[in-house]
């Protein structure tokens, strides 16, 4: 597929209709689902994609290579969700002014138990307050590292590693009351 992703991308760069279209088949469902998570609107979110959509295909003439395509794509949607909420005035993300302790990255210090479902674990997250949760999805819903997240979100590497450790702590709490039956409030 990558090598029919490049022809596409290539009539992409020549303004070629069909092939964005035939781009935007590809890839409308998962950025949907992205922006989704992000926005919790179901309109809103086809808008941010639909938008982020026009922002690739405006940009599109960047070196962007066909592996790399789906990548690139979803941190223009992950930005795009990110300024929508700016614009709303909602506190995505104060991290800046925290004091940031040096954290050890412990990525491998994940405890939860193989009956937790995904489901549950998103909707944990969506219960983890803001400063937490958008680390916390780009790193383990999207796969960014620290570097990705900190570029993304414009905080310091470090500051991306404390909120990580800090939310992970925190989602494990919220899914042992998953696990145990017994349901807490939103964690402030």
């Amino acid at each position: 597929m990558g090598g029919n992703i490049q022809i596409l991308l290539q009539g992409c760069r020549r303004g070629n209709q069909k092939s964005q279209l035939q781009i935007y088949k590809l890839y409308s469902e998962a950025m949907y689902f992205v922006a989704y998570r992000y926005i919790k609107d179901e309109e809103e979110a086809k808008d941010i994609m639909q938008e982020g959509f026009l922002k690739a295909f405006q940009n599109i003439h960047k070196n962007v290579e066909a592996k790399a395509f789906g990548s690139w794509l979803k941190k223009i949607i992950i930005n795009q969700c990110l300024d929508r909420l700016k614009k709303k005035k909602i506190d995505t993300i104060s991290m800046e002014d925290q004091s940031v302790e040096h954290v050890a990255d412990d990525d491998n210090n994940w405890n939860i138990d193989g009956k937790i479902t995904r489901e549950q674990v998103e909707k944990a997250i969506e219960e983890l307050p803001n400063r937490y949760q958008w680390v916390t999805k780009l790193y383990l819903m999207e796969g960014y590292d620290h570097i990705e997240i900190s570029e993304i979100l414009k905080i310091p590497v470090k500051t991306s590693r404390t909120q990580l450790r800090r939310g992970k702590m925190l989602l494990q709490e919220q899914l042992k009351s998953y696990k145990n039956g017994t349901r807490h409030q939103k964690i402030v």
